[in-house]
């Protein structure tokens, strides 16, 4: 996948070195189910067992300028007989990125991924409580919120609420339903 200033491409193993210091960052992983110490051993652990699991997709998120990865895009729960799957996980790493209209064009491009590619009728994304960003971009983008999942996910020790939210592909691409 590329946008004008990102290429999304599969996940390298030489990328877990990223993943590892971003999502050990208080700050980055604030609004993500990461335990907070989390290790070398657990990030990549977690990727091998992916890869091997043909529901899941794992992308890292490149900046042309510099070619260096600065974020991460998991895909989780590809039903292809429901046509419908979950962006389980999507963040920005690098601190000196954030705040400069990165996720939009991102999540345009993984969602144009979704529906055209991956030939998807429905995709899901959920969000903490608290994390006011992600919902007005979610709700820019046109998705719809379906509710909240109670203590639905546990990070250090602690449940989290989450906002569960979907987009069906006639709202992507702005057909009548």
């Amino acid at each position: 996948m590329e946008t004008k200033n990102y290429l999304i491409r599969e996940t390298e193993f030489n990328d877990y070195e990223y993943f590892v210091r971003w999502e050990t960052d208080k700050d980055v992983i604030r609004y993500l189910s990461f335990d907070e110490k989390r290790t070398y051993e657990d990030v990549v652990k977690e990727a091998l067992y992916s890869k091997l699991d043909e529901t899941k997709l794992d992308f890292t998120v490149v900046a042309r300028a510099t070619g260096k990865p600065v974020g991460r895009v998991n895909i989780t729960r590809i039903d292809s007989h429901s046509d419908s799957l979950d962006i389980t996980k999507l963040y920005i790493g690098e601190r000196d990125m954030w705040g400069k209209g990165m996720g939009r064009e991102i999540v345009m491009e993984v969602l144009h991924y979704c529906f055209t590619f991956l030939h998807m009728e429905r995709v899901t994304l959920d969000y903490y409580t608290g994390n006011k960003r992600a919902a007005a971009l979610y709700e820019r983008l046109g998705f719809k919120n379906e509710g909240i999942a109670r203590n639905a996910t546990k990070k250090d020790g602690k449940y989290y609420d989450l906002h569960l939210m979907s987009l069906l592909r006639s709202e992507f691409f702005g057909e009548s339903v």
